[in-house]
């Protein structure tokens, strides 16, 4: 019987025809992950997060069809792939605009300093007290208000057509933005994290046709958002002063200030749940 010797392993591991990876090839795989990441990172800020999660959804779909050979699904992806590029291009196309009129603005040395978002804390019961403390004082002298609250998805692209403020929430600063004769009282205010980020922002107008007729555009921007995202809004009638707040394309009307403050507290904890439990997931894998 032959015996092994460190020649023979050496010996055998030599007839593998491996690739020399050049110091070009080491720089070009960094700059393409580079790549991947700002577009994951610029992708998230956006409502296109949702779509590009359906899209994994489908290539996972794809992957598992492969594997099994399921003919049937297969041919129907062949049969499609042509047609569904050229869909993601129009249903992209506001935020391919955007991507590229920001790379024509982007600064890239700060595009190298790399920060995670997701640590920054969600709405405290602070600023929650304030926002319930300008909500009741715009109410009772009929002041029309459109706020919206940032959840996970963001609002970056709504943002941008507003003008910006990035102060802290408080109660004196929300009422005079929306104060009668105002440069800021027209369009919405956008709220992300604790802060007011913007003001006078466009929104878009919901096209369900079941909302009442009595509803105006406040209301119906405040419904078009969150069509679109997973944002609170909070709605305040220049006509009545009735308060309503506006969550998953629904409306609810004619809420009191201990409804809002029960809902406002609800959603930040069920962030605070999901930060935990991210953290705790971060804290095993380390």
């Amino acid at each position: 019987m032959q015996q092994f010797s460190f020649d023979m392993i050496w010996e055998s591991f030599t007839k593998f025809d491996l690739p020399m990876i050049r110091i070009k090839d080491v720089i070009e795989m960094c700059l393409i992950a580079f790549a991947i990441y700002q577009l994951l990172k610029w992708i998230r800020g956006t409502r296109a997060w949702t779509l590009f999660k359906g899209m994994i959804i489908i290539f996972i779909v794809f992957f598992l069809a492969s594997v099994l050979k399921l003919h049937t699904i297969l041919w129907v992806f062949r049969n499609t792939i042509n047609v569904g590029i050229i869909a993601l291009v129009i249903v992209f196309q506001p935020e391919l605009r955007s991507a590229l009129e920001q790379l024509g603005r982007r600064d890239f040395v700060s595009t190298f300093m790399i920060f995670d978002d997701d640590n920054k804390e969600r709405i405290t019961l602070q600023s929650i007290e304030e926002l319930i403390k300008a909500i009741n004082q715009m109410s009772k002298y009929k002041t029309g208000a459109l706020i919206v609250i940032e959840r996970e998805v963001g609002l970056g692209e709504y943002e941008r057509t507003g003008i910006p403020i990035h102060a802290d929430i408080s109660s004196e600063l929300l009422i005079n933005i929306f104060e009668h004769n105002t440069p800021l009282h027209d369009g919405a205010v956008i709220i992300r994290h604790n802060q007011i980020v913007a003001a006078t922002c466009y929104l878009p107008l919901s096209d369900n046709m079941s909302l009442s007729k009595e509803l105006g555009t406040r209301h119906r921007a405040a419904v078009g958002i969150t069509e679109v995202s997973d944002s609170v809004v909070i709605i305040i009638s220049e006509e009545t002063g009735k308060i309503s707040m506006a969550m998953g394309g629904n409306i609810i009307r004619n809420v009191d200030s201990d409804y809002l403050r029960n809902k406002l507290a609800y959603q930040k904890k069920t962030a605070d749940i999901k930060k935990f439990k991210l953290w705790k997931g971060r804290q095993k894998d380390g």
